[in-house]
């Protein structure tokens, strides 16, 4: 089954580190995220993966072209123009990089990659976040179930503001969002039948508005619920937490050898 990452959006909302890079691109632990991303899908078997590119494409064309050079070796003998490469590690990965249009939204993103897919289900995620849920058992659920769309649910504490404001807009209360509040909320990783489709229009179509309402009024839009970790980087403040629990070596993402 083949992976399918939006990697192509502006990434205003952590434009510290955006501004140079693809937001899939920044890195925790000195790799990308979404290599973080890949090597999770990797570690269940899944080995292909067609990425959806827009903003600062030339930046992850470039560190794929370039993969041996981020993790290797290498000794460079200018007098003779050659190049070694040492200790040469290979991922057992295919990946299509698609450029999906600069201004693309979700949908029409994952509209334009559907000739790398062909007429199979595949599985998607968005390029800024992680998580430890089983996607072996969420592939089985996808499976038994016969709907168009499965979709990562989760319920986390939200690094939001909640405000309670009065008609002059002053601002009466503020507290941080908790598990008390029973949100669920999407968190990607989603199994997808070619019948999705049928209900993206064109490049101006956003994935989590029409097209979900249409699946979920229909019936064709299933929930796999997800207890355990889950983060995405939207903001400094999470890319901190990861690179955190990274660097502790306790990072619940990281279930690979090597």
């Amino acid at each position: 089954m083949k992976v399918v990452i939006l990697a192509g959006g502006l990434g205003t909302r952590i434009s510290e580190e955006s501004h140079l890079k693809p937001k899939p691109m920044v890195e925790i632990g000195e790799k990308p995220i979404m290599w973080h991303i890949m090597k999770y899908y990797s570690a269940f078997g899944f080995h292909e993966f067609i990425i959806c590119c827009g903003y600062k494409q030339h930046v992850i064309k470039e560190w794929f072209a370039d993969y041996y050079l981020h993790n290797s070796d290498v000794t460079f003998d200018l007098a003779n123009n050659s190049m070694e490469v040492h200790n040469n590690y290979s991922e057992p990965w295919k990946v299509t990089l698609v450029d999906t249009g600069l201004y693309t939204m979700t949908g029409g993103r994952i509209r334009r990659i559907r000739p790398y897919v062909g007429d199979e289900p595949f599985m998607m995620t968005y390029g800024d976040g992680v998580c430890n849920v089983d996607l072996n058992a969420l592939k089985a659920f996808h499976e038994s179930h016969g709907k168009i769309a499965t979709i990562t649910t989760v319920n986390v504490a939200q690094l939001k503001g909640v405000l309670d404001i009065d008609k002059d807009n002053t601002v009466t209360s503020f507290r941080e969002k908790d598990e008390k509040d029973n949100s669920l909320i999407n968190g990607g990783f989603m199994v997808l039948n070619p019948g999705i489709f049928d209900y993206l229009d064109g490049d101006d179509t956003i994935f989590e508005r029409e097209p979900m309402q249409s699946l979920a009024a229909e019936g064709e839009l299933k929930s796999f619920y997800h207890d355990g970790f889950w983060q995405c980087m939207d903001t400094q403040r999470e890319m901190k937490k990861l690179e955190e629990l990274w660097q502790s070596g306790e990072a619940p993402w990281k279930i690979w050898d090597k």
